[in-house]
């Protein structure tokens, strides 16, 4: 008897096609997280205009009142239509990447633009690069069906959606392609043509972002080369992001549960309402406690803060972070991560510059280092956090203390008992969904996995 195919039937390109396939979906995702970035800097300008009409308690009423409002709408944006939209959208990929979670891609697309567009707009402490990681897996899975991939194939274009959304955001391609191999490393179905594709799609979306407006940020910060000497200092600051990670990790899955029990109980909107209501007046009062915090990142090393001031910065950018990212809008957590360690860093330096004379510039390199130490604390990869910073301010002169951070902070951060952010929130978004990690069925033999070949379908 002969068996006919399913109209519908998954399908496996040639090498060739899925290489075009996957350049093709970097150009889309680079073109569409150019013009997220060029919208939300637009709408970032709304307190301009306020400031410029109004004066006096009817400011900062207005201030309160529109902060509110853009949260709450992006808030009900996102529980109406797209639930798996809130906040960064990386462990919805590395779910999907497991079979696990679904990748509604024509509610995703929508929501996260328009819905993350309202939200980092409002000037909540959220990064640009989780909408845009969210979208661009979004966009890799409509090109996925449109031409019936296989799912070993589909979901390492998935994956290389993802990494070019990332890329697309920090203008950091191969920082986006470790990200892939590194975090997802459990989840991705390695093999030549799927890591190929994940280069390729990284590198055009980069390449787009930058052609339609240079949207990368601009974190170029020139340090000189620290002396040897101060390699313990170093590894001193790695111990402190270590803990800092852990706590950070812990805090920011509390508040999304404290957020969850005040939403059941009173309303939804009830927490994201009054932490816009409070964003709008910090934005004239204390803007370094508003935003994503990349020029706050920039700026700070060289202003020379006294240690008080910079520890009341540390303290108000982690409440602020845990307070924006539990109302459930689209957004992510790299950036705040980021301004939030090179305070940390700053921090440490000013306090260690009281012990122990520093070179010109050192606060800078302390600052830089904390950068991709709290990133290594709390997404747990080291290696993405060492490329990140490099690629970010430029600084590659100071890999060597970069490394000496990253490591110990992953280190101590391990034996603190933290986990990875994206692993503890994928394994929360399967518990309140009722799919638990250990009752969803085992991956299929025959997508391999980061130390097998890829097996490749015979006719």
């Amino acid at each position: 008897m002969t068996r006919h195919a399913p109209a519908a039937a998954r399908r496996t390109p040639r090498d060739l096609h899925y290489y075009v396939l996957a350049v093709g979906a970097g150009l889309l995702v680079g073109a569409v997280g150019a013009y997220f970035h060029m919208a939300v800097d637009v709408l970032s300008q709304w307190p301009d205009l306020i400031r410029s009409r109004l004066d006096g308690p009817l400011l900062y009423l207005a201030m309160s009142a529109m902060a509110a409002v853009m949260v709450a709408l992006a808030v009900a944006l996102v529980r109406a239509f797209a639930p798996e939209a809130a906040g960064s959208g990386v462990q919805e990929i590395e779910g999907a990447l497991e079979g696990l979670r679904p990748v509604r891609w024509q509610r995703v697309l929508p929501v996260k633009f328009v819905g993350g567009m309202l939200a980092l707009g409002s000037g909540l402490v959220a990064g640009r690069e989780g909408p845009t990681i969210h979208m661009g897996a979004a966009i890799a899975k409509a090109l996925s069906d449109a031409v019936r991939l296989d799912t070993r194939d589909s979901r390492g274009l998935l994956a290389a959606g993802a990494a070019a959304g990332l890329a697309a955001a920090f203008n950091a391609p191969l920082a986006a392609i470790l990200f892939v191999i590194e975090e997802t490393r459990r989840q991705f179905p390695y093999g030549l043509r799927t890591y190929s594709a994940v280069i390729l799609c990284s590198v055009a979306s980069a390449v787009m972002a930058e052609a339609i407006g240079g949207t990368a940020p601009d974190m170029k910060l020139d340090v000189p080369d620290m002396p040897l000497l101060l390699l313990p200092a170093f590894l001193a600051l790695g111990a402190v992001l270590g803990a800092v990670g852990v706590a950070f990790n812990r805090a920011l899955v509390a508040s999304l549960d404290g957020a969850r029990m005040l939403a059941l109980k009173v309303s939804p909107y009830l927490l994201p309402v009054l932490v816009g209501a409070a964003v709008g007046p910090l934005i004239l009062l204390r803007p370094e406690a508003t935003f994503g915090g990349e020029q706050l990142a920039v700026s700070l090393p060289g202003l020379g803060l006294p240690a008080l001031t910079l520890a009341g910065i540390v303290l108000i950018r982690f409440t602020m972070t845990m307070a924006s990212y539990s109302t459930g809008i689209p957004g992510g957590i790299f950036a705040p991560i980021l301004a939030l360690a090179t305070a940390v860093g700053v921090l440490f330096a000013t306090l260690l510059a009281l012990v122990v004379p520093l070179p010109p510039d050192a606060v800078a390199a302390f600052g830089i280092a904390a950068m991709g130490g709290l990133f290594s604390a709390t997404v747990r990869a080291p290696l993405v956090g060492m490329v990140l910073v490099a690629e970010l301010t430029g600084s590659y002169g100071l890999l060597v203390p970069v490394i000496l951070t990253c490591v110990t902070a992953n280190l101590v951060a391990e034996a603190l008992g933290g986990k990875p952010i994206y692993e503890v929130l994928l394994d929360r978004t399967l518990r309140l969904a009722g799919t638990p990690r250990q009752e969803a069925p085992p991956a299929s033999d025959e997508l391999g996995g980061w130390d097998e070949r890829e097996r490749r379908t015979k006719d």
